[in-house]
């Protein structure tokens, strides 16, 4: 009976070490996620830049930010995010063909959630009508 107090005990400690590290660990607030661009004019590159809040404790480090496609271009805060600092992730997309698209950009860091998924989405027109 002792023995199973003691195993108990030092399954408890390490579950209780466990979620205490994961509680430091830093982690993403964006203020948006997903972004729609409407209908844009082919051949004209569009740009969007989603802004996050590290709400975590430690630095947080983003190791890849990659798009799904060729037709897209990532730029993004490459140095650490300390707690409560913003970061910033740029994509580029280059409509070459008219048509709606739905494209993923996969953040890959030290977060708590280490895989998050950006979308861009919209309509690529021949041209964009303006409205007067």
């Amino acid at each position: 009976m002792k023995k199973l107090i003691i195993l108990c005990a030092v399954i408890l400690g390490f579950t209780i070490t466990a979620s205490a590290q994961d509680s430091q660990k830093p982690e993403f607030k964006f203020n948006e996620e997903k972004h729609d661009f409407g209908k844009i004019t082919k051949g004209k590159p569009v740009t969007t830049v989603f802004e996050y809040t590290n709400v975590g404790t430690e630095p947080l480090i983003l190791s890849e930010v990659r798009p799904t496609c060729g037709c897209t271009i990532a730029d993004y805060t490459k140095t650490p995010v300390m707690k409560g600092a913003k970061g910033k992730i740029s994509i580029t997309y280059n409509a070459a063909v008219a048509s709606p698209f739905s494209k993923t950009i996969v953040v890959t860091s030290n977060a708590k959630t280490p895989v998050k998924n950006l979308i861009i989405l919209g309509e690529v027109v021949e041209t964009v009508a303006s409205s007067r």
